[in-house]
């Protein structure tokens, strides 16, 4: 048995990065699925008030922060591919915890208010765990050292996609089958993504004796503290827009901005100047916001999810290369964490604020988040980025 032999892949889009990246976007999606349907389930089946709706979708921003510390001593400890399958297994049993009927002993789980609150908690945990086990090893581990920048964005992709793809489909099933069979679908998700890890072959790396079991390796850069902040305002810009009633047609329009996103970065913004891209992602996302509100016409409500997509896929990719920029010598993992992090996080924390407070200005509130993420990035982030970038 070839246990030391590291494959060498001469490209990067070889099958284990495809089989990694799609089960990246699975991950994501079994998330996501639940985010437009789960609230009204927790309102009308489980009696939840908008407060409480509110703080049980926000907690899950708290979850993916605790196991993190712990990171790096379980990845270098055990082995890596093992601790991430354990964290997407779990993932499933907390998700079919929902589906606990009723009439069964155990029915508390899903059915009070503080139990639903740490359900939320858990599935934030391992999802936090999982995720940056695959963005900031298993993904890196597949490729070569000069491929590993393009692996990270190309990657990175596939997980935006997901929050198109998972509500669409989340709202498809549940017109379709109801809440328990989102239910099903996701933990479905969780379990195609977890087979994907399974059949890739990882290079064996001894487990390292010495290994502090508290760490922010592969899991917080500190340097990175402001693009943190930066994001978070636009993240939860879309938590926010994410507790309106939209439908399965407007999250397929996000979808095609996407795609306009990548060809955008493509062939539009190669040669322009390092500033211009978020600026102009943050500016779309400000006008499609406004479109929200105003809709007199339907070319409105065609235009406003496409160039919400849009923004949103230029911004977060490019604040991804930023993270990774600011990153020094061996923290190229911790600055996909941290992205993780405050991608996730801005998105509970917009739930929270949109279910909580916010239930009848949800999109004003989200222009205005915008807006201050555009002027704090244009008279501030930028400059400081600048000159404290490492790479």
């Amino acid at each position: 048995m070839n246990t030391q032999n590291t494959p060498v892949h001469i490209k990067l889009w070889h099958k284990d990065f495809w089989y990694l990246s799609i089960a990246n976007m699975l991950l994501a999606m079994s998330v996501y699925m639940l985010i437009p349907v789960m609230p009204l389930w927790l309102m009308t089946d489980r009696h939840m008030s908008e407060l409480e709706t509110g703080v049980c979708m926000g907690v899950f921003g708290v979850g993916i922060y605790l196991l993190g510390p712990f990171c790096s001593y379980l990845v270098q400890h055990f082995r890596r591919n093992h601790v991430c399958l354990v964290a997407i297994g779990a993932i499933v049993v907390c998700l079919l915890a929902l589906m606990i009927p009723p009439s069964s002993v155990f029915s508390v789980l899903n059915t009070h208010p503080t139990a639903l609150c740490f359900h939320r908690v858990a599935l934030g945990m391992f999802f936090g765990l999982a995720q940056m086990i695959l963005s900031s090893t298993l993904i890196i581990d597949t490729c070569e050292s000069f491929h590993r920048t393009e692996a990270n964005y190309s990657a990175s992709w596939f997980s935006r996609f997901s929050l198109a793809l998972g509500p669409m489909a989340g709202l498809i099933l549940s017109r379709l089958g109801g809440f328990q069979t989102v239910v099903i679908a996701s933990a479905v998700c969780c379990l195609v993504g977890l087979f994907l890890i399974s059949i890739v072959r990882f290079p064996f790396r001894a487990p390292t004796d010495e290994v502090r079991k508290v760490s922010l390796d592969r899991f917080f850069l500190p340097q990175g503290k402001w693009l943190f902040v930066n994001m978070i305002l636009v993240t939860s810009a879309i938590g926010l827009l994410m507790t309106t009633a939209l439908t399965d047609w407007f999250y397929g329009l996000m979808m095609v901005g996407f795609l306009l996103a990548i060809l955008a970065q493509r062939f539009v913004f190669p040669e322009a100047e390092l500033k211009s891209e978020i600026v102009t992602g943050l500016i779309l996302m400000s006008a499609s916001f406004l479109m929200l509100l105003l809709q007199t016409d339907d070319t409105l409500s065609w235009l406003s999810p496409v160039g919400i997509g849009l923004g949103i896929g230029i911004v977060g990719s490019r604040f991804l290369l930023f993270f990774i920029k600011l990153s020094r010598h061996c923290q190229r993992g911790t600055s996909q964490s941290t992205f993780m992090l405050c991608w996730e996080s801005g998105i509970a924390l917009g739930l929270f604020m949109g279910y909580a407070f916010c239930s009848t200005c949800s999109t004003i509130v989200s222009l205005a988040l915008i807006i201050i993420a555009l002027l704090f990035y244009h008279f501030f982030t930028h400059r400081w980025f600048l000159s404290h970038k490492n790479r």
